[in-house]
């Protein structure tokens, strides 16, 4: 019988092969590994250089033409590190930002920070040594390039702004687990009275359901914050006594927007009577000034009349000129801060009310009626140019013909008391308005009031 063939010499072969296969795809890897982190490094390094070639140095941003000016590139890369939600990174830059720098200093939560109101407030606070965390989904209502260059002027001043709506229960709560804010300074809102005919929705999603999230995180929150939001002077609606007083009726609404503040009033009576929530509600009267919203009449007014465009002057229905209380921005900051200064602390824990809490609502005016005309004639004035008037009745969009704040409360209570006529301010906002926009204007020189943040 024949012996069996010997299999070993080709058992070792093989062995050797694979052998030789093993050390042969280790080496392959060893080099695509090198060959990754090489392209990953270059990369990255590319990515760096090209935000830093198109944004600008801190320094530069004290000139806001500059922060109107940013490429597509530079904003994404923001915007995607400022919404970046969790990890230890992104929880350092809320803490950092959160945490007051002066001895007793307040911690805020300021929603609607990338808004004309929130980003001056968002600034005086952090100015004085208050921490300061910003909130704002940058919708489109407006120009949202404007709110990413005041976002920029915040960031200049570590203020740091999370993208994220009032309507994220888990982001809210998240925030809260991070940094036990003190106060909210809570100014998130859809704005806008004519707005409200085209897109109703948008004005129950985030004035009603928006706040009522917030309080219930707030509620919630251990311990809870003391809250100061912003109402409107719209609540006044139909109301005929003037000057406009707190104690006046505020049940019959001109608009859904004032509808919606009102409704905000209610909704804040009922938090603090059950939860022991502490709530101050401001009614502001038409703010106005730098780094304002472009839907109001001032900033659209000022727009046309250097485009050569007609504009509306609304008229009321008895011929009487439209008036408002015209409110310079730094006065209502003031107001605002007076407000968080004064506000009591919240009684309530673990969502359950332990005493009575402190709850106000404030007039934030002017004092000073101005017909439109007037701010029309004040403009011509500043530009040098002869607008092209069309003075029409005023349509029934649930704009109210006048009003006119009394503000003897807030005087009282924290010292609210305005100082900046609308001359004044008006001339500040032209000059910031023609410096953002980089256009040649011949402003009629007069005398400057210093402003706290005009030149930011």
């Amino acid at each position: 019988m024949a012996s069996p063939p010997d299999t070993s010499k080709t058992l070792k072969l093989e062995r050797y092969n694979s052998y030789l296969r093993k050390i042969q795809n280790t080496k392959v890897l060893n080099a695509s590994s090198k060959l990754l982190f090489r392209a990953t490094l270059l990369i990255a390094l590319v990515l760096v250089l090209f935000f830093t070639i198109n944004c600008p140095p801190l320094s530069d941003h004290n000139n806001p033409h500059h922060l109107h000016h940013h490429n597509f590139l530079s904003t994404a890369i923001f915007a995607s590190s400022s919404s970046a939600v969790g990890g230890a990174a992104w929880e350092k830059q809320v803490r950092h930002s959160s945490t007051p720098r002066r001895p007793n200093g307040l911690s805020v939560l300021v929603t609607g920070a990338a808004g004309f109101v929130g980003s001056h407030c968002s600034l005086a606070l952090k100015k004085r040594g208050d921490g300061v965390l910003g909130l704002d989904n940058f919708n489109t209502y407006y120009d949202p390039s404007l709110k990413r260059a005041r976002q920029k002027l915040l960031l200049k001043h570590q203020v740091f702004i999370v993208e994220g709506d009032l309507n994220d229960a888990p982001l809210l709560a998240k925030l809260f687990d991070v940094m036990p804010f003190t106060h909210i300074l809570h100014l998130a809102a859809q704005a806008g009275v004519r707005y409200a005919m085209q897109n109703p929705q948008s004005y129950v999603s985030s004035n009603i359901a928006g706040f009522v999230n917030l309080l219930e995180v707030a509620k919630a929150a251990n311990p809870q914050p003391a809250i100061v939001w912003a109402s409107s002077s719209s609540v006044y609606g139909l109301n005929t006594e003037v000057p406009f007083s707190e104690n006046h009726r505020t049940d019959q609404p001109a608009s859904l927007y004032a509808a919606t503040k009102k409704a905000g009033e209610e909704i804040a009576h009922t938090y603090n009577h059950i939860y022991g929530i502490s709530l101050t509600g401001l009614r502001f009267f038409t703010v106005y000034g730098p780094w304002g919203r472009p839907d109001m009449a001032y900033f659209f007014f000022t727009k046309d009349i250097l485009q050569g465009k007609p504009i509306d002057i609304y008229q009321a229905q008895d011929e009487k000129q439209v008036a408002r209380d015209f409110t310079y921005i730094d006065d209502v900051v003031k107001g605002c801060i007076g407000a968080l200064d004064t506000a009591e602390k919240s009684t309530g824990s673990g969502g359950k009310k332990k005493g009575p809490a402190q709850l106000r609502v404030y007039n934030l005016g002017n004092t000073s009626p101005v017909p439109v005309g007037k701010l029309v004639s004040i403009l011509e004035s500043l530009l040098n140019i002869k607008a092209k008037k069309h003075v029409i009745k005023m349509p029934r969009n649930g704009d109210v013909p006048y009003t006119h704040a009394n503000v003897s409360l807030a005087y009282r209570d924290f010292g609210y008391k305005p100082t900046t006529d609308l001359s004044t301010g008006l001339r500040k906002f032209v000059k910031w308005y023609a410096s953002y926009y980089g256009i040649q204007t011949k402003v009629k020189k007069g005398k400057e009031v210093n402003s706290e943040h005009n030149e930011d």
